[in-house]
């Protein structure tokens, strides 16, 4: 190709005829070089001079939504506007409409492959019933959320978005703070900011050999959440280093911090079935608006706690074989991107292998959902105690009382969901607006403060909703009694 440029430029006298029909034309000489000159104009200026009509064509992407490209119709090849024939044609060899370019980076926003899914942030905060909490002020404002994971990047959907996430910490032997190999953590972290758009986001990158030290530095960091979506398999007893984390982890909740877990997905999970941890299982919500248990999410009796039983509470989790049911955003190219690409639902998300967008979610997903309901919890009354957290989310959920568990080996081969408390669900979906109105109860009867800026409004529709009442609706952002 170097050795043939040399034949595409014009001659110094050309160039300058061209250049002078062009302005005489209308156009707009931008920029000139020996192989072309850069011009502007308006599309009638183009139809004029050239003799043609300019109109929109509509090219795919790789993914998602088509872009619209200029053309002329008088020519077969895409952006060509032929000069034959025209004032310009003895200088000029033929114009061609630039095409629209993109940085490859990922896309701000989610995908739409053609199957049953959620997108965050809307169909989190929907589904989770924290809508009016955030037309109400309650946002997570203050409220610092550590996730111990595997690390967290700079996706566009989150500054898009104006999240706080403060820089990755490393746990020990954990590097590269600004990537995140797996994806997962970054993934994950869309939960919390979707229920909990103005908490602050503290992330943690993990090395997987050492747990104990990567949640240690979170508790350093003093936040008031710290939500984990991982474990270990553990149906019959503790090792030793799960006797290390178990009493990390009840310092963590004794100093105030609220701690929740994932339950495992097919697993009978540690720490998920630590007694102080809220332990988070995963519902399904189908296209019609019915919920039933996932068959991805562990539910189970401890056989290590006696009487306790696991997950306290659902998030949105997806059902077998792979639970690809939320459309999160991830690091282009990592392994869940790669891994979960191509392929067709339910085995593969329908996504490319490097778009920065993956189909996941398994109680990974639904224990950062919670964390993002407590964070809710906290910014409006700021002196709750994880106690009181977990009561308000486990009794503010909505009973599910259809499908089955995942079964996990060792224990049981798949429990029913049933109305009430249940092992396969426990209480039931996390509902934020109901968790809210729990907690308000409490603190008129409690010394728990309601926060100094909650107005008199909001307090009032907390009250109805502890009541059963529907005081209050909300229609296009603004109040409606």
């Amino acid at each position: 190709m170097r050795r043939m440029v040399g034949s595409f430029r014009s001659h110094p006298a050309m160039i300058a005829e061209a250049r002078e029909r062009l302005l005489e034309a209308g156009f707009e000489v931008l920029q000139t070089t020996q192989l072309t000159i850069n011009i502007g104009g308006t599309p009638d200026t183009f139809e004029r001079a050239l003799r043609t009509k300019i109109v929109e064509r509509e090219f795919p992407t790789v993914n998602g939504p088509t872009t619209t490209h200029l053309d002329s119709p008088d020519t077969e090849l895409a952006g060509l506007i032929s000069t034959f024939g025209t004032p310009l044609g003895r200088a000029v060899e033929g114009i061609a409409l630039e095409v629209p370019r993109r940085l490859f980076q990922p896309d701000p926003n989610p995908p739409r492959p053609d199957y049953w899914h959620l997108r965050p942030p809307e169909d989190l905060v929907n589904h989770c019933n924290a809508r009016i909490a955030h037309v109400m002020g309650i946002t997570g404002q203050g409220v610092r959320v550590a996730m111990v994971d595997s690390g967290w990047y700079a996706h566009p959907y989150f500054a898009a978005r104006g999240y706080a996430v403060a820089p990755v910490t490393l746990g020990p032997a954990a590097s590269d703070p600004e990537h995140d190999e797996s994806g997962h953590g970054t993934g994950e972290s869309a939960n919390i900011l979707a229920l909990a758009p103005e908490c602050q986001l503290l992330p943690v990158k993990m090395n997987f050999v050492n747990t104990i030290g990567a949640f240690n530095v979170a508790v350093a960091m003093q936040p008031d959440i710290i939500t984990c979506s991982w474990g270990s398999h553990t149906p019959f007893a503790l090792t030793a280093a799960d006797f290390a984390l178990a009493a990390s982890i009840s310092a963590a909740v004794a100093s105030g911090i609220t701690v929740i877990f994932s339950a495992g997905n097919g697993h009978a999970g540690f720490p998920g079935q630590h007694p102080e941890v809220i332990s988070a299982g995963g519902a399904f919500l189908d296209a019609d608006g019915s919920v039933q248990a996932s068959s991805y999410s562990s539910g189970f009796m401890s056989p290590v706690y006696p009487d306790r039983s696991v997950p306290d509470l659902c998030g949105l989790v997806g059902m077998r074989p792979k639970a690809v049911y939320i459309m999160l955003p991830v690091e282009p190219g990592d392994q869940i991107d790669t891994g979960n690409s191509g392929g067709v639902f339910p085995d593969g998300d329908e996504t490319a292998p490097d778009d920065g967008w993956a189909g996941f979610s398994g109680t990974s997903a639904a224990a950062p959902q919670l964390a993002g309901a407590a964070a809710l919890l906290k910014h409006a009354f700021p002196d709750i105690t994880p106690d009181g957290v977990k009561a308000a989310l486990v009794g503010g959920a909505r009973d599910v009382t259809a499908g089955s568990c995942s079964p996990v080996p060792q224990l049981h081969d798949g429990l029913p969901a049933e109305p009430g408390i249940d092992v396969a669900t426990g209480s039931g979906l996390v509902d934020a607006m109901a968790a809210l109105g729990i907690a308000y109860v409490s603190a008129t009867t409690e010394p728990v403060a309601v926060a100094a800026d909650a107005p008199l409004l909001q307090s009032a529709y907390l009250r109805g909703i502890a009541d059963g009442v529907a005081i209050l609706a909300i229609s296009g952002g603004a109040w409606d009694a």
